[in-house]
């Protein structure tokens, strides 16, 4: 991007230093005598951890780093000649494949757990996963049992029930540590979390504009990183005053990331991350801006309006888990792509199905069913996988993918109705002028995909 913009990028080379550094600290972390807690990035429960200064490292973030960085097929490979499955999640796969390297990835090397946090929360893989690394590394593993989420109410007695366990673990911690629970030093760091948590939903909310500033979905992925690895930290929130600055200079310049919107899509399920690049493009071919995704949202409805809540440190922890996205029904799910397409004003829905993760595949097909006939809202479902790239076919992608487009637009030439016919919103400043591209930003490791 040219000198003229001051902010242009930030977000992109600010991210990627972060994670290095963080994964630097977690490769020293034995070493320096810190101890390292394994957990999920759904429902997670960082803030708690970060009371004992337990350094967190997340199984799915070192996948989709591999997935990016194209060394996850011999990983996979490997997994399945011990024995596992094709059709067990890659992400999975990807880990056990790590183990026969010493844990040495594309990011450096990993510490072994002095603790697995499995916080069950929608995904039953999770449960099988760590059973596997607490046999492999002959460590303990702590179950957070999560209560399922059927009709979109929090009860009070789920509250309850998680708060309970919340409190054993951290007696967990404190013998793992020696340190005492400080309950007022979680609220200093909660007050941190929704601080980042703020600014998060204000980058979210940007894409409701027209044009979006905002690519909610490929855009997403890496700016979404710093809120799961590092939020709790005044880093984090750093980050999110840097993304946001970026962020706010676009909607101020009229720049986005296609120099010329034709469509506004909403985006379901996770990318193909060794294909990143490649299935963007697909897209960006067309003008097509994703301007709200449900990804972004794996670990957390910031846009909904949730915060971590200082004052009900125990509490509003327990409700940030039992409130994600995986730990939600599919009519919960499918209510929330439908909200989406009406509140930012979409074209069309785009499900990405995982052939190696059915518990979060599962009933998309249905979802296609329901909006395309049911709600006349044009929905294209394709299929590849998370990390494993034998399963992305571009020229078949591509053909569907360049189909579904030239279907819109014949739609839009009949006069349709568009899919998202509520209140328009507000435009962007200096909406006449043309409008231009950001910079395509690296990958959520940092690295180019």
């Amino acid at each position: 991007m040219s000198d003229h913009y001051e902010h242009q990028g930030k977000g992109r080379d600010v991210q990627k230093d972060m994670l290095a550094a963080w994964y630097k600290r977690l490769e020293t972390a034995t070493a320096d005598g810190r101890k390292v807690a394994y957990l999920f990035v759904p429902g997670n429960i960082a803030e708690l951890l970060r009371v004992f200064d337990i350094e967190v490292c997340y199984p799915e973030i070192n996948a989709l780093q591999c997935g990016i960085k194209r060394t996850s097929q011999s990983l996979i490979m490997t997994a399945e000649d011990m024995g596992y499955s094709s059709d067990v999640c890659g992400y999975v796969k990807n880990d056990i494949g790590l183990l026969s390297t010493g844990n040495k990835g594309p990011f450096g090397g990993l510490p072994k757990p002095d603790l697995l946090l499995c916080t069950y929360c929608g995904c039953t893989t999770f449960i099988k996963w760590f059973e596997q690394l607490a046999e492999y590394y002959d460590v303990p593993i702590v179950m957070l049992d999560v209560p399922y989420q059927r009709d979109g109410s929090i009860a009070p007695g789920d509250v309850a029930y998680l708060v309970g366990q919340l409190r054993e673990i951290a007696g967990a911690c404190e013998k793992l540590t020696g340190r005492r629970f400080d309950e007022a030093r979680l609220a200093e760091i909660l007050k941190l979390s929704a601080e980042a948590e703020d600014l998060w939903a204000s980058i979210l909310h940007s894409a409701r504009r027209r044009p979006s500033p905002f690519d909610a979905y490929f855009e997403a992925v890496f700016f979404m990183a710093p809120i799961y690895a590092l939020r709790g930290t005044q880093e984090c929130v750093d980050y999110y005053r840097i993304a946001a600055a970026e962020i706010d200079e676009r909607l101020r310049h009229n720049i986005g990331p296609v120099p010329d919107e034709r469509f506004r899509l909403v985006m379901e399920g996770p990318p193909p991350w060794p294909a990143f690049r490649s299935f963007w493009e697909l897209f960006k071919t067309w003008g097509a801006v994703s301007v709200a995704s449900t990804y972004s949202k794996v670990g957390g409805f910031w846009d909904r309006g949730f915060r971590h809540d200082p004052d009900r440190p125990l509490e509003s922890i327990a409700e940030y888990c039992l409130g994600c996205y995986t730990n939600q029904s599919l009519p919960m799910r499918s209510g929330l792509i439908r909200s989406y397409v009406d509140e930012y004003d979409a074209d069309a829905v785009v499900i990405h199905s995982v052939k190696s993760c059915r518990s979060f595949s599962v009933g998309q097909a249905d979802f296609r069913e329901e909006f395309t006939r049911m709600r006349d809202i044009p929905t294209l479902l394709v299929e590849s996988d998370l990390v494993d790239p034998r399963y992305f076919q571009h020229a078949q992608l591509k053909n569907r993918v360049d189909a579904f487009f030239e279907a819109l637009e014949h739609r839009r030439l009949i006069g349709a109705p568009a899919a998202g016919a509520a209140a328009p919103h507000a435009a962007a400043p200096h909406a006449a002028a043309p409008h231009a591209a950001a910079p395509h930003p690296a990958a959520p490791g940092g690295t180019r995909a």
